[in-house]
């Protein structure tokens, strides 16, 4: 893909993120690494629902803005997590209203539901509270996603990486539509929620190649 290509993807993405709900017109931010490192985000004060590729904004690893755009306030921590995880290429983070409930309590999003969630989840991580846009918060959710794909951002929102940007948004969406899950087993059903077991989880965990 062409650099362009690469920013309408970013745009479309984000603009889809707002149209389902999964984000606020100024909340959330989508970046992708580019083959030779450059890395393109999405600008800061931009209206989510209406971004375009032009908006997206091109900086180098260490912060350097290679183009006229405003930084969003999380770069640094888009940064980081890339020097952390050198094997994906694309986070995204916004503020899904269930999943960032869960993100407003102690409680825990229950991935051993559904199959299709513990799969493509795995094990979300929870960061503890830090400033949005500060040294502390880069620092604590790049050193967790080193072990994790989903990390949920207390009292801020949801991060979740991938490879592409599009696996980035499946997990996003995979893991607000958990959340919802876990309302509804804990409200409605229960005792009578069957959870997947320690065999299955490791089955899964070997059909996925995390073990």
């Amino acid at each position: 893909m062409k650099i362009n290509e690469y920013k309408e993807d970013i745009a479309y993405f984000m603009r889809r993120l707002y149209q389902q709900g999964l984000t606020t017109t100024s909340g959330g931010n989508l970046s992708v690494r580019l083959p030779g490192g450059k890395v393109l985000i999405t600008p800061s004060g931009s209206d989510k629902g209406r971004m375009k590729g032009s908006e997206i904004g091109v900086m180098d690893l260490n912060g350097k803005i290679l183009s006229k755009f405003k930084p969003s306030i999380e770069s640094s921590m888009h940064l980081m997590i890339y020097k952390a995880r050198p094997d994906i290429s694309a986070i995204v983070h916004a503020h899904p209203v269930v999943a960032s409930s869960f993100a407003a309590t102690d409680a825990e999003i229950n991935c051993r539901l559904l199959a299709e969630s513990y799969a493509i989840l795995g094990r979300p991580a929870y960061a503890p509270y830090q400033l949005m846009g500060s040294k502390n918060l880069a620092e604590t959710v790049s050193e967790i996603a080193k072990s994790a794909n989903c990390i949920i951002m207390r009292n801020h929102g949801v991060l979740t990486v991938g490879k592409s940007l599009l696996e980035a948004f499946d997990r996003l969406e995979v893991l607000e539509t958990c959340a919802k899950m876990t309302l509804i087993s804990n409200a409605f059903f229960n005792k009578r929620t069957k959870l997947l077991n320690g065999r299955h989880l490791v089955e899964i965990d070997k059909l996925m190649g995390r073990i």
